[in-house]
């Protein structure tokens, strides 16, 4: 056993030394390397603002002239000088809306399936995939979308503007029947996912929207019915919001993939072993253990992918037919963007024009950077990464 002298005060011994203190301030090589990287980090934020700051002061001529109108009219008319982006606005958030819906379960999905299904020797394989598709330039989307996707888009589009839309427009009370489902739906998912309510109380707005979607089944059947009908235009539904989101979607689900899946694979595996070892399947284990580790990160890559969405240019560019109307009709041809406005309107635009496609960048910047701005912050508050020691 060993023994520590111990001092004896009457012995007249020195009391014991005080704590050495530690300076944390970076010298020699550590100095150098922390500085210069803050130089970088700031270098970052000093351009961010500087092209904020650049938009900003561009976009003072605009508000002069137009006033706030300009961001209400929707009309980009340079012969009557009526310029507005409220109609391309709405086309920007469309096509990315399109675009997130087509995005998110497709990310999610094959996250999933990378992190906990897939043979170990395909998974790198498969990230160097997910990752070669965002690598991929816009124009090459873009190409594939008109002769690709384009054509057989238009068919689906139609199908859908016949059998679905038709029920929106013959009276109130079939609408308000589909409002009722839809409404149930979301309700149920809240329930289920947002406040983990589970039991039989969570049967009640899945019934409710189960009733009203069996209450429409018959309507499918009868809408369009007409075999004399005349040959529909199929140029109608080419060049529209809902296929440029489509392309959109192939461009930015590579970037939510890939947030996604570093969420997922940080996921304890003390936390997944223990799942397992009371008896959940492996989708169980995914539905209680993964995703809801993850839900930041699940979040925060869709808002990452959504501000992408909304800046997306050339493939835009090369699908859409310039259509300055806010209408709610995705399927059928004619939308704009912000980005593509500007794309295809500054080479030919002079003076108050180049300001007002300044401002409308201005616009989409502040749009951009607040989606960004949420995501980072959502993916930082997140658990993932935390330590579950």
């Amino acid at each position: 056993m060993t023994t520590l002298p111990l001092s004896d005060p009457a012995s007249g011994a020195q009391p014991p030394a005080t704590p050495r203190r530690i300076s944390r301030t970076p010298t020699g090589g550590d100095a150098v390397f922390a500085h210069t990287f803050r130089v970088i980090g700031a270098s970052v934020l000093a351009v961010t603002g500087g092209i904020g700051v650049f938009l900003a002061y561009q976009s003072v001529p605009t508000l002069r002239h137009y006033g706030l109108s300009f961001f209400t009219e929707h009309q980009w008319d340079i012969g009557h000088d009526v310029l507005g982006i409220a109609a391309v606005l709405s086309g920007t958030v469309l096509i990315a809306l399109v675009a997130l819906v087509i995005a998110f379960p497709l990310a999610v999905a094959t996250a999933i399936y990378i992190t906990e299904y897939a043979p170990p020797r395909m998974r790198s394989t498969l990230v160097a995939a997910t990752d070669l598709m965002a690598a991929i330039p816009s124009v090459v989307y873009g190409l594939w979308g008109v002769f690709l996707v384009m054509p057989h888009a238009a068919f689906f589009s139609l199908f859908v503007q016949r059998t679905f839309l038709p029920l929106l427009l013959h009276g109130t009370a079939r609408t308000i029947v589909i409002l009722v489902m839809v409404v149930g739906l979301i309700a149920g998912l809240g329930m289920r996912f947002g406040m983990r309510i589970t039991g039989r109380l969570l049967w009640i707005p899945f019934g409710i929207a189960a009733a009203a979607a069996v209450s429409l089944l018959p309507l499918l059947t009868v809408v369009d019915a007409d075999p004399n009908a005349a040959v529909p235009d199929m140029t109608r539904y080419t060049k529209s919001a809902f296929i440029a989101g489509v392309v959109v979607a192939m461009m930015v689900m590579p970037m939510a993939c890939s947030v996604i899946r570093q969420v997922f694979s940080q996921t304890p595996e003390g936390e997944k072993e223990g799942a397992l070892a009371l008896g959940a399947t492996k989708s169980g284990m995914v539905r209680t253990v993964v995703l809801p580790f993850g839900r930041g990160g699940v979040i925060g890559g869709t808002m990452l992918a959504l501000g992408r969405a909304l800046g997306e240019t050339m493939a835009v560019v090369m699908i859409v037919s310039p259509d300055f109307v806010i209408k709610g009709r995705i399927f059928e041809i004619g939308s704009q963007s912000v980005a593509s406005l500007i794309a295809s309107q500054f080479a030919e635009a002079q003076g108050i024009q180049v300001s007002a496609l300044l401002t409308a960048g201005f616009v989409l910047f502040v749009l951009t950077l607040i989606v960004n701005t949420l995501a980072a912050i959502v993916v930082s508050r997140s658990r993932s990464g935390a330590d579950t020691a």
